[in-house]
């Protein structure tokens, strides 16, 4: 497949290594704050690309931007070879990009299964009826849907809570729940904000394994957003870094960690 194929839904699309998204002089301002300002940098298809910074840095209206949920005044930002427009997030979910959030946004009285089955709900075909039914074509398809999530559930070693309400679960487990309706989306793209905020190291070394698998056995293209340098810098393949706003250094984790912008805006230790 060349850099000009097209996929079945008619848009370009991008071999492995190419630019699966690219970010280019974008700035978002809330009357008079600026919250990024002439940012440009690219994902690669089958890539960990992490955006790190301080607190305030635009690193979460980055990811909105990308979302669809904040559109930017100024710059474009091109998906898949086309430059997007006014994409609402719902938009950007059936173009194959989901997303994770800072504080975990799962439905806390459903349980573990039903919450990761909400990620299929955009790959459902059947109509409203068919579904209210419960009966012929929607539960074959239903039945399929699920077979799908199991398999979610399997690689993400969450059998014990499969039929809990996940407002009953531990902080950590309720993040792999959510990667979980995430990676129910199978997205081309998956944002994660802070994945392993209020984690234990047990608990980040199992998200870090989880993170490293599905970018290795499912080729899934990530952006993240994380604080702990040490997750940033075994995980990535390149990073990204913003302060204020704007970026202050680009390249991989070696380049990133000896640049002196970044150790004296970041890192806070000698040169």
């Amino acid at each position: 497949m060349n850099a000009h194929s097209t996929d079945i839904a008619g848009d370009p699309v991008t071999q492995k290594g190419e630019a699966l998204l690219s970010v280019e002089n974008v700035s978002l301002r809330f009357g008079g704050v600026k919250a990024i300002t002439d940012v440009s940098f690219d994902i690669r298809k089958g890539e960990i690309r992490a955006i790190i910074g301080p607190n305030g840095a635009g690193k979460t209206s980055m990811l909105n931007c990308i979302n669809g949920f904040y559109h930017p005044q100024d710059g474009r930002i091109t998906y898949k070879g086309v430059r997007r427009t006014r994409v609402r997030p719902h938009q950007a979910a059936a173009a194959g990009i989901a997303r994770t959030f800072q504080n975990v946004a799962l439905f806390k009285g459903m349980s573990t299964l039903d919450n990761i089955m909400t990620g299929r709900t955009l790959k459902m075909r059947k109509g409203f009826f068919w579904q209210a039914l419960r009966h012929g074509p929607a539960m074959a398809e239903e039945i399929e849907h699920r077979k799908v999530v199991e398999d979610i559930i399997d690689f993400l070693e969450i059998q014990h809570i499969r039929k809990l309400p996940v407002g009953k679960l531990p902080y950590g487990l309720q993040k792999r729940v959510e990667l979980g309706r995430a990676l129910a989306m199978e997205p081309e793209l998956l944002l994660l904000d802070e994945p392993m905020a209020g984690m234990n190291l047990e608990e980040k070394e199992d998200m870090c394994r989880f993170i490293l698998d599905m970018n290795n056995q499912f080729g899934t293209t990530i952006a993240l957003i994380e604080h702990d340098i040490g997750v940033v810098m075994d995980l990535s393949d390149r990073v990204v870094v913003l302060e204020y706003g704007r970026k202050i250094a680009d390249g991989t984790p070696g380049e990133v960690k000896t640049d002196q912008r970044v150790i004296d805006a970041y890192l806070g230790v000698a040169h």
